[in-house]
């Protein structure tokens, strides 16, 4: 007789009758990182090092308690041997109501630990804020792919939290040092993310054209796949900061030599070199995505085509493409959230964009204008991998229902 009960498929039916223990660790490290690390730090002004401060101290014990509790409940929910939905979403209630504290938090211990009568003293957060906060994304990572959450549903939940922040960060934390770097940089910041957006959309947006046009190139000479994909790999391997040095020196012969191209502004620093390393880094992943994707395309789905009489331009635009579409934006996103993070080097070679702010605040030893840089870079990287994620998702799964 043959057995029909097919065992369970999927992450959740794996974890089934046991503990989440990933849960359960991060958990356990936010609780050790709340009651044993400092939560915030207070320095009289900008050049003194700050004084740390436990979290009953800053946030006095009701405090602490407040933020311990949804830590219990996620703590106690991963251990019990349950894998229900109910449990995974109270666990991610838990979590998001962390996060909602977390600021609330930030503005007691301003109230509670700065003197008002000293105008120049400042707040930091504290080992603990972001060992808790690191943690707390973590989470939400986990519990979105165990109840195989859409990214869009995160990402706006994540919004709604980053507006909380925002709220709390105009209206009551004019104190935190964060703020306050931002306040006495704002005009050079806006210029700083324009510049740096305006870098990450060219580079992509080249290294899209390009690398189709490669793909398409290697997928109509077979022979050149192989020393294609290894030139591609070769590039990849270089440090981005050898990649500027090694194209300095030709860019500024260029510059010296050919009047057009001094014209157009290319040099040896600045915008040309770093455009340049990052197509040449954007190029691996947009041709192999495009290429995979292009050749994951059915066969019968193909000669079905042929057989309604599509002309092979017909097969390409009107069949393989949009089939191939979920992967080559995959493509894109994996390129696009490369892109944000490596033109932070770029300020290195007078490129301009946020990694202006983090090279500035390490060489002055100011960790508040290294997070003044360092943080939007993230939010961009993770609102483009959450959206590009999102439309991708949305593309299979109109895929799969047609």
């Amino acid at each position: 007789m043959p057995f029909t009960d097919a065992p369970p498929t999927g992450v959740q039916a794996w974890i089934k009758g046991r503990p989440n223990g990933v849960m359960m660790v991060l958990a356990i490290v936010m609780l050790a990182a709340l009651w044993g690390l400092d939560s915030v730090s207070v320095a009289a002004n900008r050049i003194v090092a700050g004084s740390g401060h436990a979290s009953w101290e800053a946030f006095g014990w009701v405090g602490v308690a407040l933020a311990s509790l949804p830590l219990l409940l996620v703590l106690l929910l991963a251990w019990a041997p349950t894998s229900s939905r109910l449990n995974l979403l109270l666990q991610l209630g838990a979590i998001i109501l962390l996060l909602i504290l977390m600021p609330v938090g930030l503005v007691v211990a301003s109230h509670t630990l700065i003197d008002p009568q000293l105008p120049q003293a400042r707040l930091s957060a504290g080992a603990a804020f972001w060992v808790v906060l690191f943690c707390a994304m973590l989470a939400l990572v986990e519990l979105r792919l165990r109840l195989a959450l859409p990214r869009l549903w995160i990402a706006l939940v994540m919004l709604g939290v980053a507006l909380l922040w925002w709220l709390c960060a105009s209206l009551w934390l004019d104190r935190l040092a964060l703020v306050q770097e931002f306040q006495a940089r704002e005009a050079a910041f806006w210029d700083a993310l324009r510049e740096h957006l305006a870098m990450v959309s060219i580079a992509v947006g080249v290294s899209i054209v390009l690398g189709i046009i490669l793909a398409l190139l290697i997928r109509r000479y077979r022979g050149s796949q192989r020393a294609a994909f290894a030139l591609l790999n070769f590039f990849q391997t270089i440090p981005s900061l050898a990649l500027f040095g090694l194209l300095l020196a030709p860019l500024a012969w260029i510059s010296a030599n050919v009047p057009f191209a001094a014209n157009l502004g290319i040099q040896g620093i600045g915008y040309t070199p770093a455009l340049l390393a990052l197509v040449i880094y954007s190029l691996l992943p947009m041709v192999r995505n495009t290429f995979v994707a292009l050749e994951a395309v059915s066969p019968d789905v193909l000669d079905a085509a042929t057989g309604m009489g599509m002309y092979p331009s017909q097969r390409f635009w009107q069949v393989r493409v949009p089939l191939a579409l979920p992967i080559l934006l995959e493509g894109i996103r994996i390129t696009a959230v490369q892109a944000i993070g490596l033109t932070a080097v770029a300020a290195l070679i007078g490129a301009g964009g946020l990694g202006a702010f983090i090279f500035q605040g390490l060489g002055q030893a100011a960790m508040d204008m290294v997070l003044l840089g360092a943080l939007p870079i993230l939010l961009i990287a993770l609102i483009v991998d959450s959206g590009l994620g999102a439309l991708g998702e949305a593309l299979r799964q109109g895929a799969s229902d047609d």
